[in-house]
């Protein structure tokens, strides 16, 4: 798979549609960019566009797009809601795909350092990528705005990381950062713009500054008002979601609105958003409101009713999730995309690859799946209303597994290809031969810890596929006892392809401690299988 990098640049316009496309234009122009949302807002006068590319690619659409906005967009006659002190404003990239922070610190100095040098315009380091602690933060750089820097830029502890320290007024300046995903969240209140701004400075991390901190660590937050809306916001970046998740700050929010008598009336996600919180928003409502809620787009749904993300206008999971934007740029995982007649046409075909462990994991997926299904026929039937309590308990866990199972299909193909271009590499000289020794073993070991994971993954299923043989539908018997020997098999075949790679490890400890750890999994399967089938038949009879 290709690296990618996204690039999300705001520029100083939301107001000028012709501005605002010939901006979007340079991007889509621009060989290996692609363009997934252009965000405008008209009272904060600003646009946010987001795109991805390889490294390369998204550096040089970076620049086209600040070359049109250097010549359309003066920041002498700007104004808007939003703080902001240049013409492209800030320019953050942001790993997603096979790259790391340290990429997109290096794809944050090219740029700053081609786009002073082609524009003479002074730029500053954020983020990652700064220079200095001080300047790790966005607000603090561009702390006084536009109307500041004039007076910044004479300052020595301000100078730019590249470029003049001459104020330009038509540009101003311009932050560019490398960081991990920050959402850009809005929480819209009925309310003036000061009351929405007291809530703000009530939950977000600096709070009223440094003797009254806010409730929420990761969080920046205004409030401001959107004439065409006719309705205030509370503005937000949430700049880690390990910490501070979306759901939080909008029960907080709501909980600050309710105590001012004031209605919240949705919010907004600015630019793109991870699959991954939005699933925990689903989540959390799930487990708040004791919902049964299994499939994804059902759980996609059911965020984006709680937190009213259509309120403003449509919200798209195949546009606003960056996972389904993507989704046709090198899928993550081709293997399991596939119809059935072609992946079972690549099995045959002359290739190692896939071999035994994907079909291993695609079969105790397909086993997953019967009993998911045995599941759902049990659940929401007058005739099996007394056992739907532990259907809703059941049933999500052996989709976990089904689900888990997916991508192992591929990543077992990924593994042995790793060791297969070990094979490869020059082994002519002493320090050839160990740096290709080190590398078949890191392939090897991946390769015998896909089929692992297949094993725990398959083993995780047993409990709720018991429950469900115990009581469920009558009619799904014979799918559940194929359901239990797919995913036997797949525990098997995955046993199988650890057994066939041990040899080629040499550490014996290592080996007898994964081949002990393997066979405890193979008796989990065998005696779950058997438990499982001797229900069936008992309730057959």
């Amino acid at each position: 798979m290709s690296k990618l990098i996204e690039c999300v640049p705001n520029f100083s316009e939301g107001r000028k549609p012709d501005v605002i496309e010939a901006i979007a234009k340079s991007i889509k122009d621009s060989d290996g960019c692609h363009l997934l949302d252009v965000d405008v807002g008209e009272s904060t006068n600003r646009t946010v566009y987001t795109f991805v590319g390889n490294p390369s690619s998204v550096i040089k659409g970076a620049l086209n797009a600040a070359k049109v906005a250097f010549k359309l967009i003066d920041m002498s006659t700007h104004k808007g809601e939003h703080p902001r002190f240049g013409a492209m404003d800030v320019c953050p990239f942001i790993a997603v795909r096979d790259t790391t922070i340290d990429d997109c610190i290096e794809c944050a100095n090219q740029f700053a350092n081609l786009l002073a040098t082609t524009l003479d315009v002074p730029v500053y380091l954020y983020g990652a990528a700064a220079r200095s602690d001080e300047r790790k933060l966005l607000p603090n750089i561009r702390s006084g705005e536009y109307k500041n820097l004039p007076k910044k830029l004479k300052d020595p502890l301000w100078l730019p990381d590249y470029g003049t320290s001459e104020f330009v007024s038509s540009w101003g300046a311009t932050a560019v950062g490398a960081r991990n995903f920050l959402i850009a969240y809005n929480i819209n209140l009925i309310s003036t713009k000061e009351q929405a701004h007291k809530i703000a400075l009530n939950v977000r991390e600096k709070g009223r500054g440094p003797t009254q901190r806010g409730r929420l660590k990761n969080v920046q937050a205004i409030g401001w008002y959107l004439d065409e809306h006719n309705l205030a916001q509370v503005s937000a970046n949430l700049t880690d979601l390990g910490v501070t998740k979306i759901y939080q700050l909008y029960e907080e929010v709501c909980k600050d609105a309710k105590e001012l008598n004031l209605p919240v009336v949705g919010s907004q996600i600015v630019g793109l958003v991870p699959l991954k919180a939005v699933l925990e928003v689903a989540q959390f409502y799930i487990d708040q409101e004791k919902l049964f809620v299994l499939d994804e787009m059902s759980k996609v749904k059911l965020a984006i009713s709680r937190l009213g993300l259509d309120s403003l206008g449509k919200f798209e999971p195949s546009k606003k999730i960056i996972e389904y934007a993507v989704a046709d740029e090198n899928r993550d995982f081709p293997l399991g995309t596939l119809s059935v007649q072609s992946f079972v046409k690549s099995v045959a075909s002359r290739t190692p690859t896939p071999g035994g462990g994907s079909v291993s994991a695609l079969v105790a997926s397909l086993g997953a799946a019967l009993c998911t299904m045995a599941g759902q026929l049990s659940y929401g039937k007058k005739q099996w209303e007394s056992v739907e309590e532990t259907m809703r308990k059941s049933i999500p866990s052996v989709h976990e597994s089904m689900m888990d199972l997916i991508p192992l299909i591929d990543l077992d193909a990924t593994a042995f290809n790793t060791y297969m271009d070990a094979l490869k590499m020059p082994k002519e000289t002493d320090d050839q031969k160990a740096k290709r020794n080190e590398k078949m073993l890191q392939g090897i070991l991946q390769a015998i810890e896909v089929p692992m994971q297949v094993m725990s993954k398959s083993n995780q299923a047993w409990s709720s596929a018991k429950e469900i043989a115990q009581s469920g539908n009558k009619a799904c018997l014979s799918d559940l006892q194929v359901g239990a020997r797919c995913l036997e098999i797949g525990v098997w075949g995955a046993l199988q392809n650890v057994v066939i790679n041990l040899p080629k490890i040499t550490d014996e400890s290592l080996k007898n401690k994964i081949e002990a750890e393997c066979m405890a999994k193979m008796k989990t399967a065998e005696d779950a299988c058997k438990e499982i089938l001797e229900i069936l038949l008992n309730r057959k009879a």
